[in-house]
């Protein structure tokens, strides 16, 4: 049952390579106990829709991939525990608690606010509510993309570990720091040189600019929870979060894949099969 379970919120494929990719936000799958005031259509729109098919191509090259079938605005996968707003919950919360700035915007690791700043609820969490998501979710998750590096690095000595988003073209008003910011193409991030080599990241932002696509790196995204409990680069693991935008491949607003998205994954497969070849360790 615990495997069925564990299915159900996610789903990982093992890989032969030195690369993981994981996808923590293009869930489309809404728990039942999810019980959300605000329009589901509303919410779909924080869902990094349909990156997991942009990467389908990846367990075909021997690329382990992880990805979560359960909504972002659930459960945030890529938040630390402590970011919790206790202002969400009916009881006080037991465990330590850090207010940086995504609790501020409400999205901490359970999202309070839309993008669009608004409340996804119309009452109070249960503690236990919130315990039995960090347990079915979270924990499953990071022990996933844990295990397949650990996995990769054992066969090839280091491992490169791709955290895979989406992002729209114009930033909302409480999605980032930077409401109102139109997004490059892509933006590379790995917390200023801290979850991967600074040439590796280097190296992936000129290859996406060679082929013609504008690239920032670490602004306005720098990555945040995967990369940084997984990337340590003086232990030969690399994470790099790498955001696409959402107008290269699909209608924000009725959420289609539109004919962008072929030239697309031509260009994400030939990265992929390029850093399957790259040794990390000459950066």
């Amino acid at each position: 049952m615990h495997h069925n379970r564990r299915m159900r919120y996610l789903s990982s494929s093992p890989g032969t390579t030195a690369l993981v990719l994981d996808s923590p936000h293009s869930g489309t799958w809404y728990p039942e106990d999810f019980r959300h005031a605000c329009q589901l259509s509303v919410l779909r729109r924080a869902e990094d829709t349909h990156v997991e098919k942009l990467y389908d191509f990846a367990p075909g090259l021997g690329v382990a991939w992880i990805e979560a079938h359960f909504p972002r605005s659930y459960l945030d996968v890529n938040r630390n525990l402590t970011e919790l707003d206790v202002g969400l919950l009916d009881g006080p919360w037991p465990d330590p608690v850090e207010a940086g700035p995504k609790v501020r915007l409400g999205k901490g690791l359970i999202w309070k606010l839309t993008d669009e700043g608004e409340p996804l609820y119309d009452r109070l969490l249960g503690v236990a509510e919130v315990r039995q998501r960090i347990e079915r979710c979270w924990q499953p998750y990071h022990q996933a993309v844990a295990e397949a590096l650990a996995a990769a690095q054992a066969r090839h000595g280091h491992a490169i570990h791709i955290n895979c988003h989406s992002m729209p073209s114009v930033s909302a008003s409480h999605a980032t720091e930077f409401p109102g910011l139109v997004h490059a193409d892509f933006v590379v991030g790995d917390r200023d040189g801290s979850t991967a080599a600074p040439g590796l990241t280097r190296w992936i932002a000129d290859f996406l600019l060679a082929r013609g696509y504008s690239v920032s790196v670490n602004h306005p995204y720098k990555g945040v929870e995967l990369v940084r409990r997984h990337g340590d680069p003086a232990r030969g693991r690399h994470s790099v979060q790498l955001e696409i935008n959402r107008k290269l491949y699909m209608d924000e607003h009725s959420l289609e894949l539109h004919e962008g998205q072929q030239a697309l994954k031509q260009t994400l497969r030939a990265l992929v099969e390029q850093l399957l070849t790259l040794d990390p360790g000459r950066f």
